[in-house]
């Protein structure tokens, strides 16, 4: 079933739809990133079946996940490429508020 890919498309096309920015878009991708990566911590480390299948049924384990498991080949490597450089960026950003808040 394709849910988890409409998920996450859905959200990053609401972010660019609210905010227009490129870093709007980044931060959101991280964020919904993160997320799923949380999610999928507390699925493989809180022992309440419900709440496992819930999240495993619903959520994908990380946008990685869900590029891994709709593409091949070189649209693959392509894609995959993409979702670091959007880290790459992200961790700019990270830093160049990190050093701009020192007093």
């Amino acid at each position: 079933m394709y849910i988890d890919l409409v998920v996450i498309i859905v959200l990053l096309v609401v972010i660019l739809f609210f905010f227009r920015r490129f870093s709007s878009f980044v931060y959101g991708f991280a964020i919904i990133d993160i997320f799923l990566r949380l999610l999928t911590f507390v699925k493989n480390h809180v022992p309440i079946p419900e709440l496992q299948n819930l999240i495993a049924k619903y959520f994908p384990e990380s946008i990685a996940a869900v590029i891994r498991a709709y593409s091949s080949g070189i649209f693959y490597e392509i894609l995959i490429w993409g979702y670091a450089i959007m880290y790459m960026i992200f961790f700019s950003y990270i830093v160049s508020i990190f050093i701009h808040k020192r007093k």
